[in-house]
């Protein structure tokens, strides 16, 4: 017997159900193909989503039941030309008709909402550097593990393409997952579900980074596409943005919750630092800075926030030892007594509640 969350599908034409089966699998989406008569009432019934091929409305005859009227279902072909199939599809009781391919995006959309459960969406929070070697992202690296120690869902997005990749602070550079380059082309909606499962998972957190290669790049589309997906799954998901803004970076900032612009207490830093927020300032809603004390004749957090114009979000001193901890696999954020650990852990508990973020 099926599983209760698999979608009802009812046709004859190969064409469209290949289609079909296409999308439910790009959504995670498990399904259910009757032949032959009309179903039953339990499967009618039990299926999230019912989809019908014109074929099966057009063969259905005229004035015989089907098992029941009910929310979600859709009546699906590649030529509806046809107004008596509309009309037979109103007898039914059809929600919405959509043609293939026109409607693809539209019916991958449902697809994914009636098998994923809308709930809380993930607190994003974005991190920039000020300038070259500010710590960007180490900072979002630390983020991450203290959300997935906590135990949120954590998802960490490498979307800066010069970054050089961020599993390799993870020490994963060579774990199985998928990198940047396998979702270039995604459009549309993808199972937040079935992303998790594509990444690698590293000391408990989602990690989408980039792979050696070089060259390439992610269309507006598709960062769109993926942080959709990022978000729909819930707890804390955290990107490590690029200081340049193009059209991907943009779509990017727009989405965040809360905005970490991290700026060493240097007076060229803090030059470097306002003409960030100069580029994406306009597209945070929430923008704050963090302050990196890198000696004792440094300037002050205050007085950093208070020259860039930004709320301060707090002060991170240096933390000994990263790069060694990095070489043996151990990533920013991984010692919980550790600087960054314990800014990370204080600025999730006071961001989290607000949020009504949960894991």
């Amino acid at each position: 017997m099926a599983d209760s969350d698999s979608i009802l599908i009812l046709t004859e034409d190969e064409r469209v159900l290949d289609d079909l089966l296409r999308l439910c699998a790009a959504a995670g989406a498990e399904a259910e193909v009757v032949h032959g008569p009309a179903p039953s009432v339990a499967q009618w019934l039990r299926a999230p989503l019912v989809l019908i091929g014109e074929d099966r409305v057009r063969a259905h005859p005229r004035g015989a039941r089907w098992p029941s009227r009910r929310e979600g279902v859709l009546l699906v072909g590649t030529d509806l030309g046809d107004h008596t199939v509309w009309a037979r599809g109103v007898e039914i009781g059809v929600e919405q008709v959509l043609r293939l391919p026109d409607d693809e995006s539209r019916l991958g959309e449902r697809i994914a909402d009636a098998v994923e459960r809308p709930g809380q969406p993930a607190l994003t929070i974005g991190v920039l550097g000020g300038r070259g070697g500010a710590g960007a992202s180490s900072l979002a690296c630390a983020l991450a593990v203290t959300a997935a120690r906590q135990g949120h869902r954590s998802v960490l997005v490498d979307a800066d393409p010069l970054g050089g990749g961020l599993d390799v602070l993870f020490g994963g550079e060579r774990t199985p997952g998928s990198r940047w380059p396998a979702f270039v082309s995604a459009r549309g909606r993808l199972s937040g579900a079935a992303l998790d499962e594509a990444l690698p998972t590293l000391h408990g957190v989602h990690v989408l980074s980039w792979d050696r290669r070089s060259g390439v790049r992610v269309p507006v589309e598709a960062m769109r596409s993926v942080l959709s997906s990022a978000r729909r799954g819930g707890g804390v998901l955290v990107l490590d943005l690029p200081r340049a803004v193009d059209e991907s970076a943009a779509e990017a900032l727009t989405r965040l919750d809360l905005g970490l612009l991290v700026v060493p207490g240097e007076l060229r830093a803090m030059a470097a630092g306002r003409r960030v927020v100069g580029a994406a300032g306009a597209l945070v809603r929430d923008l704050r800075l963090v302050a990196r004390r890198r000696a004792a004749d440094g300037l002050p957090g205050a007085e950093l926030a208070k020259l860039l114009s930004l709320p301060l979000a707090g002060e991170v001193p240096d933390e000994r030892g990263l790069s060694t901890a990095a070489e043996m696999g151990e990533p920013p954020g991984a010692n919980p007594q550790g600087v960054l650990a314990t800014f990370c852990a204080g600025l999730l508990d006071r961001v989290l509640p607000t949020a009504g973020v949960g894991a």
